[in-house]
């Protein structure tokens, strides 16, 4: 064979293996670029976090966890009694919570002043009073406003309770019949306004104020109200242990309770604070921190509100860092990727509500929001409203669908549906927070 022949055969054998390892380069590439499940087989959200963590809903992989200690001291000291818990071991979780999770509201955040803005006696065919309340954040005549709307139930010769229920569309009336409305404008929405008939008639008041008058929340505009007026000279972010937005915007609402406080036609002793998703996480903090809230009504909050944050289920520590960091504390950031080093989990959130009653709701189709594991909170938050002379769930077993548990002071309800306020919840959170304030008045 001549020397022609072989260079050619060596050469037509090289080109063959490099276009083999190209074409296998090649398909390797496309496989990997080749796009995820956006979910999985029962329609859950599937998301890839920036730690590589990917969501899972299957029970068998939840991993075991170890809750931290809810009624042990930090120097190691059992708490056996209300006193240690309500003068030690409370204040300890909650400086936690305040530095590591969702922020302190710095000492520069702005006054707010509120007046009503208008009166209408015959609202809702005369079954209401409405007042348009604005508050004004800060001095000035341009300071930034807010808008509350109440309800008052017509004819009423005493203070009544109200329903203090932030929203994310503020502008709309609510409907006066017991389903929900979607709104002034032709988009369409969730239904998110509660049932203001049914409340009217039972002689409560009804309140809503949305929630992105008191800060935003996107990466774009989450620092252009209250955390940007109370920021520093030469300051150009809250500081790490200062308020994310979930802070700001519980903190907005316990200023519409100030005003509550000065409205004779409200009984400030009864007041239920409402919040679904990102604001059901909300009002869990608001109700740890003002105890002027005397029931709570969280919906379908998820991480980081009610669901276990340790427990690998749905969404996750890695996701709400990565998708909603305005949200925390900037310290919330070192805990993506290490959930057992957080120093509280949401039973202890949940705890801090004690005494006062606490409803919890989750949906079928809102794994993502790991209802068990909201109930799972719930049951582990359990021995501190012992302690305190209240009742908990009464079980440890997860309810069947449809079967509220709203014979104690921790309620929960996991309903048939999706990630939103059923109206048979709205009927249960009013039989719920009806027998404490009848209970209490």
């Amino acid at each position: 064979m001549s020397t022609l022949i072989r260079v050619r055969r060596l050469t037509l054998l090289g080109f063959l293996l490099v276009f083999g390892m190209q074409v296998r380069a090649a398909d390797t590439v496309s496989q990997t670029n080749a796009p995820s499940p956006r979910t999985d087989a029962n329609g859950n959200p599937l998301r890839r976090a920036s730690t590589g963590h990917i969501s899972n809903y299957d029970e068998s992989k939840v991993g075991t966890y170890t809750l931290p200690e809810l009624l042990v001291l930090q120097n190691g000291k059992p708490v056996l009694d209300a006193n240690t818990w309500l003068k030690k071991r409370r204040p300890e979780i909650l400086r936690l919570y305040q530095t590591e999770i969702y922020g302190r509201v710095p000492k520069s955040a702005p006054k707010v002043r509120f007046h009503v803005a208008e009166t209408e006696t015959n609202a809702l065919g005369g079954t209401a009073v409405l007042k348009e309340i604005v508050g004004q954040l800060g001095p000035g005549t341009d300071a930034p406003t807010v808008h509350v709307r109440l309800y008052l139930p017509a004819n009423s010769s005493k203070p009544v309770p109200v329903l203090l229920h932030l929203v994310f569309f503020g502008a709309a009336a609510p409907s006066s019949g017991s389903g929900s409305t979607n709104g002034a404008d032709a988009r369409p929405r969730f239904s998110e306004t509660g049932p203001i008939a049914d409340i009217l008639a039972r002689g409560f008041a009804y309140a809503t104020v949305r929630y992105t008058e008191f800060e935003g929340d996107s990466a774009t505009n989450s620092l252009s109200r209250v955390r940007k007026l109370a920021l520093a000279r030469g300051q150009n972010r809250p500081a790490a242990d200062e308020w994310g937005t979930i802070s700001a915007w519980a903190w907005g609402a316990s200023r519409v309770i100030d005003y509550f406080e000065t409205d004779r036609a409200v009984d400030s002793k009864r007041i239920a604070v409402v919040g679904h998703s990102r604001l059901g996480k909300t009002v869990l903090w608001i109700g740890a921190q003002d105890p002027r809230v005397s029931v709570v009504f969280s919906s379908c909050s998820g991480e980081m509100g009610a669901s276990l944050a340790r427990r690998d289920y749905g969404e996750t520590v890695d996701d709400m860092a990565a998708n909603f960091p305005w949200q925390f504390a900037g310290n919330f950031q070192r805990y993506a990727g290490h959930w057992n080093d957080m120093p509280v989990d949401t039973h202890m959130l949940i705890a801090l509500n004690a005494p006062h009653p606490v409803f919890i709701s989750g949906g079928t189709q809102d794994q993502w929001a790991d209802p068990r594991g909201e109930f799972l909170a719930e049951v582990a938050a359990g021995p501190v409203y012992r302690l305190l002379g209240k009742k908990d769930l009464g079980t440890t077993e997860f309810p069947n669908t449809d079967t509220p548990l709203i014979t104690g002071d921790l309620g929960f309800n996991y309903h048939t549906g999706r990630h939103t306020i059923m109206p048979e919840e709205w009927k249960e959170f009013l039989d719920f927070a009806g027998r404490h304030w009848k209970g209490s008045r």
